[in-house]
């Protein structure tokens, strides 16, 4: 007697979720078969499609080959180095100034992120979320996105807390006033920059991140919000207002150490600590995002006309004059952003383009507040903490079909005559050919799933 495999096919149109590559994505006891019918895919989703595929590779062999082109090309060094190293170095003070080439290093910062954002997802937290009992490959991809954003939260927001106490002497510790003291400081220390800098280019690599991603409902809201943060980013820099910047990015972030970790919980089965810890981000939210938030804006509004001279100031550190009367027209508005050490201004004008941001910001979060008190209500009705920000349903014809069969194997007796050796290859749809060697019509999950790259993009109906 000999031992035939009888499958019992369940026909499927589902996708499978995976993130970058199919290392947590390999079921052993379940086998897709996949029949797919391709529509025509246009320049634009096949680059994405290849940059999604690829992320770690073309990150890190970029930077290497930054690296060795700094290395063994002498002449190519001055502009290679501006990469790696801050620019406007002044050794008199031992400060950095502000200008375009800062642009090189935020470019290696967004290239750097992508990469270790992909790997260390891949590599380290997918498996993690493995070993904590996540099986699905939806989990396990929510949960690796989700975990690394506590990773980045919890370096950086400690970080930029030690900035205001530490690097700025205590000056403006819990002391609003002292924002708007010593207006305009030409130059920053070495940290703070640093710290800007990684910053700025962390929320320029989001706007890609959410390309990434499966789309969500608040997909038009969360855009909004990084276009805001990366304008008032680049204001507050080249405005040299970082320390209301730092302020407000400590405060933001908070909130985003604990979010992320009450996600991380519920995949994991740990519901309990999950609604302990949703309760913490609750409260923080409001405290942080709500009411100090608001103190920094009527900061800007009450505090600003009392300590910042109206008026525009011109030169560098050493040969600083101003304030003089701002001109007439607006233009000067823009100046501080292509010439640095150019005309500075601080006006009624320039007031509310800063306090304007910050609220559209504020009405932003209040929305998503809504959202939070939602979850709150079904948690205090006896349900879970549950994410309500759903992937969003994109309909779009052009789509790739996809079709699925969930083969089981189940063992059954059967004589040497009755076994076909030809079935599978028959039920697998399999094609022989010149240039098909290697097919077997078999996709393992997360090597060529071409359709959820069209969910990533925003442009794929979602199908449960």
């Amino acid at each position: 007697m000999a031992t035939s495999t009888r499958p019992q096919a369940a026909a499927a149109t589902s996708r499978a979720d995976y993130m970058n590559g199919p290392l947590y994505k390999q079921r052993t006891n379940v086998v897709l078969v996949r029949r797919v019918r391709r529509k025509d895919e246009g320049s634009f989703r096949l680059l994405a499609r290849l940059f999604i595929e690829n992320q770690i590779g073309l990150a890190f062999n970029l930077i290497a080959l930054l690296l060795l082109a700094h290395a063994f090309i002498p002449k190519a060094r001055p502009v290679t180095g501006k990469f790696f190293t801050y620019s406007y170095f002044n050794p008199d003070t031992g400060k950095y100034g502000v200008g375009f080439d800062d642009g090189y290093f935020i470019s290696f910062c967004i290239i750097l992120f992508t990469g270790l954002r992909a790997s260390t997802m891949e590599y380290v937290l997918a498996p993690i979320a493995k070993l904590g009992g996540v099986s699905k490959r939806k989990d396990l991809t929510r949960f690796s996105e989700q975990a690394w954003l506590l990773v980045y939260y919890t370096i950086f927001w400690p970080l930029g807390v030690s900035l205001q106490y530490i690097y700025y002497n205590s000056k403006y510790w819990l002391s609003l006033q002292e924002l708007w003291t010593d207006w305009p400081d030409r130059e920053l220390s070495g940290l703070v920059k640093g710290y800007v800098l990684a910053q700025w280019a962390f929320w320029l690599q989001q706007i890609l991140v959410i390309y990434m991603e499966e789309r969500r409902k608040d997909h038009n809201q969360m855009l909004t919000h990084h276009f805001i943060t990366i304008g008032l980013l680049s204001s507050c820099y080249f405005y040299h207002h970082t320390r209301v910047g730092n302020l407000i990015l400590v405060l933001m972030d908070v909130v985003d150490i604990f979010l992320p970790l009450a996600k991380c919980l519920k995949y994991t089965g740990y519901t309990t600590i999950c609604d302990v810890v949703f309760g913490v981000f609750m409260v923080s939210w409001v405290f942080a995002r709500h009411i100090f938030y608001l103190m920094v804006c009527w900061s800007i509004y009450a505090h600003t006309p009392q300590y910042l001279p109206s008026g525009c100031f011109e030169g560098g550190v050493t040969n600083l004059t101003g304030p003089h009367a701002a001109p007439e027209d607006y233009g000067y508005i823009l100046e501080p952003f292509y010439k640095p050490e150019g005309r500075i201004c601080f006006t009624t004008a320039v007031k509310w383009a800063f306090l304007g941001s910050l609220l559209a910001l504020q009405v932003l979060t209040i929305l998503w507040f809504c959202m939070i008190v939602r979850v709150a209500i079904r948690v205090v009705s006896g349900g879970s903490a549950d994410d309500i920000r759903s992937d969003d349903e994109c309909d779009n014809d052009d789509e790739e079909e996809v079709e699925e069969e969930v083969i089981e194997a189940l063992e059954e007796e059967v004589g040497v005559d009755e076994i076909d050796l030809k079935n599978w290859e028959r039920r697998a749809g399999v094609k022989r050919g010149a240039g098909a060697a290697t097919a077997s019509g078999v996709s393992l999950p997360g090597h060529s799933d071409r359709k959820e790259l069209l969910g990533r993009i925003g442009c794929e109906k979602q199908v449960d």
